[in-house]
């Protein structure tokens, strides 16, 4: 029988993190160098924040008003975001994610950050679950809240 896919299952766990004090030039720098569009902000091992590409957008289009400001990676990140168990199914992460602009939660045990898990891990999940289809041993009634039956028989 197939599992229900966890979040420890498939989130990534070699993440690249931003320091809160990084001069918010250099983490835009660090995020293009390294090809990721959000990154967690941590100070040892402590989950503070988020900065995402749309976070860092937010600083370009100000510069439409006055010069680029400065600052640091605290001063611009999401502070306290939504984060996600290692053991939560990751039909619980697709509602999560098909409801909000993000693209990631991160994933926390006892307020140390353990990974990320993306709309990508998701997908990558489905798929996996499409190899076996006759084995799975859970139905929607117990994994899918309303809200996302309810937008999943919209369409």
């Amino acid at each position: 029988m197939t599992k229900v896919p966890l979040v420890e299952s498939f989130m990534t766990t070699k993440v690249v993190t931003l320091s809160p004090d990084l001069n918010i030039y250099e983490a835009i720098l660090k995020m293009m160098k390294l090809d990721v569009s959000g990154a967690p902000v941590t100070e040892e091992g402590v989950l503070l924040g988020m900065l995402s590409e749309k976070d860092c957008m937010g600083i370009f289009a100000s510069a439409a008003y006055s010069s680029l400001p400065g600052g640091t990676v605290a001063e611009y990140m999401v502070p306290h975001p939504e984060t996600i168990g290692m053991k939560a199914d990751l039909f619980t992460v697709a509602g999560i994610l098909m409801h909000r602009s993000y693209r990631r939660l991160p994933v926390v045990d006892e307020g140390k950050l353990m990974g990320v898990v993306s709309r990508t891990d998701v997908l990558r999940a489905s798929a996996e679950l499409w190899k076996h289809p006759e084995g799975r041993d859970w139905s929607d009634s117990k994994y899918l809240t309303r809200e996302l039956k309810a937008m999943l028989w919209k369409k």
